[in-house]
């Protein structure tokens, strides 16, 4: 999802691919013609690059991407910035510092059912959130967790359905609230899978400031991956949105809807539940690095939600409500 954008979009040119399996990077080399390493310092020590992407295992994303940052690079990371908090608050600091662009992947802010909601909040024609809700119903058995030595762990996954499947609609919620939770209390539980301990399903409440209240289900003990679904009750109306629609009924009956028409390009071995939105944040990302506009989704930006799920998995394992204020 990250290596076709890089090729195809204008604003770009792909120089090397780095991989510590030298077998996968020689042939992401020979595909896009273009040169390959099995060791990131290496390649940022001979190439003369103005952005590396990182698409590796959470532990190592605030390790690789703090590499970079203090060799003068700017960083596309993938999603979550990091497994904890404070990494990624480091991996900010230095950016900032450095002054160095640092962006988090969080591509289903772009969606077409998501930017038309947030427009109608924005405007006011949706006026205050009141209320929201979020569902994940996916599937993930084991055998998904077998083929990887890192999915499924809590050193290096960071946990599982939160972390993984549903952070970005809770991104999104978190982003539609646009305000500071103060009071997270949720339940996690590993009820359906042998080969880990991280959980597979979890729910929770979490309060804002502004008083508006969230509470998601999220689990990947599913038959399929269904699709994720958002309802925000509003003081003029509700929006009903998922990654590929949004239905918006405004309390004098006129609504608004969007259906997502499918990717600008094709994409080489995505997943469908990834989305398709990577290229048009990629492409902000590039213009931002060109110094043609800010940067939209930055690494600060990318903390609220990164606080926000260390303060669900803190409240999951204690029993206890965490506060943030």
């Amino acid at each position: 999802m990250h290596i076709v954008p890089a090729t195809v979009l204008d604003e770009s040119e792909l120089l090397a691919v780095c991989d510590i399996r030298a077998e996968r990077a020689e042939a992401a080399a020979k595909k896009y013609h273009v040169r390959a390493y099995t060791d990131y310092k290496e390649m940022l020590a001979k190439e003369k690059l103005d952005a590396v992407h990182v698409c590796i295992p959470h532990y190592l994303h605030p390790i690789v991407s703090s590499y970079a940052i203090s060799h003068g690079v700017n960083v596309l990371s993938e999603k979550p910035m990091s497994i904890d908090y404070r990494s990624g608050l480091r991996c900010v600091e230095l950016a900032e510092r450095l002054n160095v662009l640092y962006g988090v992947i969080l591509q289903c802010r772009y969606n077409k059912s998501a930017q038309l909601v947030k427009r109608a909040l924005n405007d006011g024609r949706l006026g205050k959130i009141l209320s929201a809700r979020s569902t994940l119903t996916w599937t993930r058995p084991d055998s998904y967790y077998a083929e990887s030595d890192w999915k499924g762990t809590w050193d290096k996954e960071g946990g599982g359905v939160i972390i993984d499947q549903a952070i970005h609609s809770m991104d999104l919620v978190n982003w539609f609230i646009q305000d500071t939770p103060v009071k997270v209390d949720v339940s996690i539980a590993n009820r359906g899978h042998k080969l880990v301990d991280v959980e597979d399903s979890a729910e929770g409440l979490i309060t804002y400031r502004n008083g508006v209240r969230y509470g998601f289900y999220c689990m990947n003990n599913y038959g399929c991956d269904e699709p994720i679904e958002i309802r925000l009750f509003c003081e003029k109306g509700k929006a009903v949105l998922t990654y590929d629609d949004a239905q918006i009924t405004f309390n004098d009956g006129t609504q608004e809807t969007v259906v997502e028409s499918g990717s600008e390009i094709q994409y080489d071995g995505g997943k469908d539940y990834w989305g398709f939105q990577h290229i048009k944040q990629i492409r902000q990302f590039y213009r931002a690095v060109q110094g043609l506009e800010p940067l939209e989704i930055s690494g600060r930006e990318a903390l609220k939600i990164q606080r926000l799920i260390g303060a669900m998995y803190e409240s999951g394992k204690t029993g206890k409500p965490v506060f943030l204020e």
